[in-house]
């Protein structure tokens, strides 16, 4: 059987660095779209939504983070993963860009080799989730990885694909505490180069999507997070 070509959208407003982007990208297989503002970069992965977004921040015409934003917003484009580039180096613009469901953030310069490996280890996460097939059930939330899907109290949530993986890390762990950094690993990937508070911007986010259930995330000061339900209602699988 043939290997799946992932395809990328680089949304991207300096042409030399698109050029790069694309040239690499196609020599490891990749289909590669190119876009050289955030509005046309919208309207591109709308009206072919790719396996993955790589985003520079600054643009004309539409802000990386209003692109993000939107991406969020449309459920046909709202599970896509999003790679930012940014100049800025202030931790409090990754903070940014995480809270708009941003699924990692690279600094410029940058290596062309670090970007391949954050992409795989991306999407290699998201093949894994969808060949796993599993199904967990936590009360009232359902998290399907082959459907890449979670209902909770009946609903269909809109999770970002950095959410997805955080909330499935959580759930698996059956009530044990998982420390900021297990659950970066688990819904970033090793290596990034993020802080922990990324992971707390992303459990905000996730405890606001799931409205009544929210408070089976619980924090535990000073060492992390686990999803615990009431004793009455044991986790099951």
């Amino acid at each position: 059987m043939s290997q799946q070509v992932r395809s990328v959208v680089v949304i991207e407003d300096e042409s030399d660095l698109a050029s790069v982007l694309r040239y690499h990208l196609e020599r490891e297989g990749y289909r590669c779209r190119l876009a050289e503002d955030g509005e046309a970069g919208l309207a591109e992965v709308s009206r072919n939504p790719p396996d993955l977004v790589v985003l520079d921040r600054m643009l004309p015409r539409l802000s990386g983070d209003d692109v993000a934003q939107r991406m969020r917003q449309d459920p046909r484009t709202s599970r896509i993963p999003i790679i930012m580039l940014t100049a800025k180096a202030e931790d409090e613009d990754e903070l940014v860009g995480f809270a708009l469901g941003v699924d990692d953030y690279i600094r410029k310069p940058f290596s062309v080799k670090l970007l391949l490996a954050r992409m795989a280890a991306i999407l290699r996460r998201d093949s894994q989730s969808e060949a796993a097939g599993e199904v967990f059930t936590t009360g009232p939330v359902v998290v399907d990885r082959g459907r890449h899907e979670v209902i909770c109290d009946g609903r269909s949530l809109e999770l970002t694909a950095t959410e997805f993986r955080l909330l499935d890390a959580l759930i698996r762990a059956k009530g044990r505490v998982l420390s900021r950094e297990q659950l970066l690993d688990a819904s970033i990937g090793q290596g990034a180069a993020v802080t922990d508070r990324a992971i707390d911007v992303h459990v905000a986010s996730l405890r606001k999507k799931l409205t009544r259930s929210n408070d089976f995330i619980q924090t535990v000061r000073g060492v992390g997070y686990a999803f615990r339900i009431t004793e009455e209602e044991p986790a099951r699988r």
